[in-house]
């Protein structure tokens, strides 16, 4: 599934318009890669999504194309939640 629609479907972001600006300004890694809109996600991926200052790491547990709000959080683990100002290419 194009990580643009996971992130929509899953609802960790709300609209798929907003997904591909979010990941078109470098600031979401699939598997430590950075990766655009159009990148292929499947179960066992690890994304790191950039939101503000905010660093959330997920791990895909599900992927359907469907699904209703309450179970949108099944399609993913949170692994990690931290606040940073740098971006993880910025740490080395």
């Amino acid at each position: 599934m194009r990580l643009d629609k996971f992130l929509k479907v899953s609802r960790l972001i709300k609209r798929r318009s907003v997904a591909k600006d979010v990941s078109e300004a470098g600031r979401i890694w699939v598997n430590g890669r950075e990766a655009k809109a159009s990148s292929n996600v499947k179960v066992g991926d690890e994304l790191l999504i950039q939101f503000g200052q905010k660093l959330v790491t997920v791990r895909v547990d599900k992927i359907v194309e469907t699904t209703k709000k309450e179970e949108a959080a099944e399609m993913y683990t949170v692994l990690k939640e931290e606040s940073r100002t740098n971006s993880p290419e910025e740490e080395d």
